[in-house]
């Protein structure tokens, strides 16, 4: 079929495109678009039997503003996001009709000269009602009754003028379930054309794009078990309220509190007011969303019977969700010998049918490999592992996060992440007398379960894995797992544990009548390829002489270093590192061996420092946000997977076993402290000095 648009080049008229049969099919085409081909038998056919569409330049581009709107909202291609642009194309059709009205009147003798044969298509049942009567203005046509079907490459180019070549053909791949004729031009159903005859029916378009964008998203219900706990009222609603106000959770989001307290909606409310601050770097309508937020807070006495205390749960959140679709998120903020109830109750009675539904789970998961696997096995026989994400806030802090982005985004790292460039690693989270010292080492394995069993081994996970296929989360636990799975079980040989020296005097907790750890000193070693013969030198501890959370990777020597004689006698001063900070301060610092200017030949180990308070201007959020965020998002790469958390266990077990029997006895230090002495015999047995030396 073969396009020639008719006209004069004498008379300044709108040209009109003619369409001549080829193959037994009818194409329409002009510039600056060629749209669609139809049955040629659907036609009138005119005098020499060929079938004259009306197409003045005025009246066509009405037709395509049309089109551009039909196609997303029938097809389902279109986001809220480009509904709104839509709408603001939509405006700028109309003004584009009123400039353009006296064109029209100059195509009105035009049209009374074209055949009465030309007729409009009429769209399909479903469409708006406003369209359907722009069928009549030009005779019915019976044309195949066909369901179009297009890729999102063409709805983009519909969007954008830009996205047409300069001879009028879209710049596209041929459609989804459809062809493309040599010539680029499109066959697309001809239902799609009823919304090009007439502009008055974009009205009705456009509001149902809103209406539709409206109501699609499912609503989210975020129900904290525990809600008056000091965890739920410092951390997680802080954190819930940070999200919303930063827009990243759904308009239609409500939060459910749940405990066994007589309270009021109200009363809750007005408990977690006070702990609800807005972000220092944008505080705009800091009042309005802490109203909004707070209105979206409800209160549920669960009472002492879980089964019964859930089933209102769900009745509530029914209340107040969408009546198609709702997802829900439950954060199980209750004591450990609390939690199996809940969750067996909550499985029953609380999940929804019309959505997803996410459970996290505190640390500890179990206080030994037994207790955790009894929970894990539990909890898998309610719940898929999908389903499960067992959170570690010191895992959603910043520096994790930039492990992984380090390793695998700079090339300049990839080739020396193995063992013939790395000496050792150190991994240091030390706790001063200043951090609130809580009496959460109420088990008997006090640290080792507690930061030990999750942080500290996920951390290493992170540092030693292989580079995952992909930013999966499912893949990137994948190769945590391998890692986990090849680190050497603890030799008790290579741990030191000791216990702070403290008073009723300085207002800490105190372990004296127990043999509860709170330090951990370790050598692991991981037994793969990569990392064979490094160690990785773990330290954790509280009530030490400095707040400190840093990763060091410490490099080799220079093989035959030409400058030994002017490094001095302490050659690990001039060793390189790649030093991760978080605490006191966010940096990513790099030690390297430089010349102190003069005339002298004499070496310096300084540090390139990227400090992140100085090259971002932006408050960082707090962990339980990121983490939580994620959860809503459905990553779970920062969440211990169920096999992840046996091979954990499965490291730590001779130790557990040796404090079991009472072979090992913490060592004692003072308070504010540098920790037990052992740590420093430790690491000299290694060949590796603390940072602190």
């Amino acid at each position: 079929m073969s396009l020639i648009p008719v006209s004069s080049p004498l008379i300044p008229s709108p040209p009109t495109w003619v369409c001549r049969r080829i193959d037994s099919r009818v194409s329409l085409s002009a510039t600056p678009v060629r749209l669609f081909t139809v049955a040629a038998k659907n036609l009138p056919s005119a005098i020499d039997g060929c079938s004259v569409l009306y197409g003045g330049a005025c009246k066509f581009s009405s037709w395509f503003c049309g089109l551009k709107f039909w196609i997303p909202q029938n097809l389902d291609l279109g986001r809220v996001s480009r509904k709104r642009e839509q709408g603001n194309d939509f405006r700028n059709a109309q003004i584009q009709d009123d400039d353009h009205s006296e064109c029209a009147k100059s195509n009105l003798s035009h049209e009374q000269r074209v055949s009465e044969g030309a007729s409009a298509i009429s769209l399909p049942n479903d469409s708006t009602e406003g369209l359907k009567d722009t069928s009549s203005q030009h005779g019915e046509t019976s044309l195949p009754n066909v369901q179009p079907s297009i890729s999102t490459g063409i709805a983009t180019a519909l969007e954008s003028p830009s996205s047409f070549s300069a001879e009028g053909a879209p710049k596209t791949t041929p459609l989804h379930g459809g062809s493309s004729d040599p010539n680029g031009e499109l066959n697309i159903s001809t239902r799609t054309v009823a919304s090009l005859e007439s502009p008055s029916s974009l009205p009705n378009i456009r509001s149902s794009t809103v209406a539709a964008s409206k109501g699609g998203a499912p609503s989210l219900g975020i129900a904290v078990i525990g809600a008056t706990g000091e965890l739920a009222r410092n951390k997680i609603f802080p954190a819930l309220f940070a999200l919303y106000y930063s827009g990243f959770l759904p308009e239609n989001v409500s939060f459910f509190g749940y405990s066994r307290k007589t309270l009021t909606d109200e009363d809750l409310r007005s408990m977690i007011a006070s702990t609800l601050t807005c972000r220092i770097d944008h505080q705009q309508n800091c009042g309005d969303k802490m109203d909004a937020f707070l209105s979206r807070t409800y209160y549920l006495n669960g009472g002492y019977d879980n089964k019964e205390g859930m089933s209102k749960l769900h009745a509530q959140m029914e209340l107040i969700e969408d009546e198609s679709k709702a997802n829900r998120i439950f954060y199980l903020s209750v004591p450990q010998e609390a939690l199996l109830d809940v969750a067996t109750s909550l499985a029953v009675n609380a999940q929804t049918k019309k959505g997803w539904n996410r459970v996290i789970i505190e640390k500890p998961f179990g206080f030994n490999p037994m207790s955790s696997h009894q929970l894990t096995q539990s909890l898998l026989s309610s719940f898929q592992e999908d389903q499960l994400y067992r959170i570690d806030h010191l895992l959603g802090r910043n520096i994790i996060e930039n492990l992984t982005v380090l390793r695998f985004s700079n090339l300049v790292f990839q080739p020396l992440w193995n063992r013939a460039y790395v000496r050792n690693i150190q991994i240091i989270l030390s706790e001063d007398v200043a951090v609130q010292m809580r009496g959460r080492y109420s088990a008997e394995y006090g640290i080792i379960g507690d930061i030990v069993q999750s942080h500290i081994l996920q951390t290493i996970a992170l540092l030693a894995m292989e580079p995952p296929i992909s930013l999966d989360g499912e893949d990137i636990r994948n190769e945590k797992a391998k890692v986990l799975r090849s680190i050497r079980k603890l030799e008790p040989s290579n741990v030191i544990l000791g216990q702070y020296k403290a008073s009723s005097e300085d207002k800490v907790h105190t372990y004296s009548d127990t043999l509860t750890p709170t330090f951990f000193a370790a050598a692991l070693f991981i037994d793969n390829a990569r990392w064979d013969g490094v160690p990785f030198l773990i330290k954790a501890g509280m009530g030490l002489i400095k707040h400190r959370v840093e990763i060091r990777i410490q490099f080799r020597h220079v093989p035959g270093n030409l400058y030994r004689d002017r490094i001095g006698h302490n050659s690990d001063l001039a060793t390189n590192e790649l030093i991760l900070c978080d605490v006191p301060d966010e940096a990513i610092l790099v030690r390297v061996n430089n010349k102190i200017p003069g005339l002298s030949l004499q070496l310096d180990a300084s540090q390139l420092n990227l400090l992140y308070k100085d090259k971002y201007n932006a408050e960082i959020p707090d962990s339980y946000e990121h983490l939580l965020l994620d959860v809503i998002d459905g990553d779970n790469h920062l969440f211990m997977r169920s096999d992840e958390l046996a091979a954990a266990w499965n490291i730590l077990s001779p130790v557990l076993q040796e404090i079991d029997k009472k072979n090992i006895a913490p060592e004692l230090y003072e308070l504010g402290g540098r920790g037990p002495i052992g740590a420093f015999y430790l690491s000299a047995k290694h060949g590796v000095r603390w940072v602190e030396d």
